[in-house]
């Protein structure tokens, strides 16, 4: 028997399928804040999707707006039952351990294959059934998700009511990727407003791969840099985090792309195998230089949901 979607009560501004929604992004600061004002909630490691029901369609979309609709065919599945007639919600795909950590390389990994262990974890419900819920405060759009997904197999994502620096302390005692931190009564808009920030327990950050090395034949690893402008900045070079599946898989994506001069702005004193700035890689740290360099990095994955 098909699966019958029936209709909720109106909220919001009666407004036209808006199709892909820029996404309200968290600015990075160096401390949770604290404050009635302020909610807390888990940050994710995995990709942030935006997913689209209109009538019988669903497709699931990327931060930057591409359609993996096809590569996230289980969570097309799990949204099906989800009782809307049109909705737009956003979230993250993620693979949770037993712990309740995620983990972006063990993600890739999964979406090498038909996953059966992603998910996605809902934030946020920008539209639904005809009507604008962006101008509706985050605690009120957050009550209706909660609602809608309900017997889903799709996750909510639970705010916190506490003290941030407590929240912090408590996520990264237990292994979470950090915490993002949002204006209770905020609306949602696009790109970085300052109402969502974010603080991670570990840094991460998305660099340009410039080239890669090879020790005597072997994989030894990939030179980053950081866009500056127009500009390539080097940024450090990464030897970890690289099993003999990535390395391989790695090597026969860049070796198209190599090129005969370093594509820095300013040359460094390196021996590699340079190629066109065209890859990013997902990479997690400590710290950084004076200079930007990342130090004690290593690699998490290739971003192919950016550009």
């Amino acid at each position: 028997m098909a699966f019958q979607r029936r209709k909720p009560a109106a909220i919001g501004i009666k407004a036209p399928y808006p199709g892909f929604i820029e996404p309200e992004l968290a600015a990075p600061v160096d401390r949770v804040p604290s404050g009635t004002r302020w909610l807390h909630e888990i940050k994710f490691d995995g990709y942030r999707v935006q997913l689209h029901i209109a009538n019988e369609a669903i497709r699931i979309f990327t931060r930057r707006g591409y359609d993996w609709t096809r590569r996230f065919k289980k969570i097309a599945a799990d949204a099906y039952e989800i009782n809307a007639g049109s909705a737009i919600i956003d979230g993250e795909v993620v693979v949770p351990s037993q712990d309740g950590t995620t983990d972006f390389s063990v993600l890739q990994n999964e979406l090498k294959g038909r996953s059966t262990k992603i998910v996605m974890v809902a934030f946020d419900l920008l539209y639904l059934n005809g009507y604008d819920l962006r101008k509706l405060p985050l605690v009120e759009r957050k009550t209706h998700l909660k609602k809608l997904i309900d017997g889903a197999p799709v996750q909510f994502s639970e705010s916190f009511d506490l003290d941030g620096h407590e929240m912090y302390q408590h996520a990264c005692k237990v292994g979470l990727e950090g915490v993002v931190s949002k204006v209770r009564d905020s609306r949602y808009g696009p790109g970085r407003g300052g109402d969502w920030v974010k603080v991670t327990c570990r840094q991460h950050e998305t660099l340009t791969i410039a080239g890669f090395a090879l020790d005597e034949g072997k994989w030894d690893g990939i030179y980053l840099g950081r866009r500056k402008g127009d500009a390539l900045i080097y940024a450090g070079k990464v030897d970890h985090g690289f099993d003999k599946t990535s390395a391989a898989d790695l090597q026969k994506r860049l070796t198209p792309l190599i090129r005969k001069m370093q594509p820095y702005a300013k040359r460094i004193a390196r021996k590699g195998i340079w190629v066109e700035p065209k890859l990013l890689a997902e990479v997690e740290y400590r710290a950084k230089s004076a200079e930007g360099k990342v130090r004690h990095p290593f690699f998490k994955g290739l971003r192919e949901d950016l550009r």
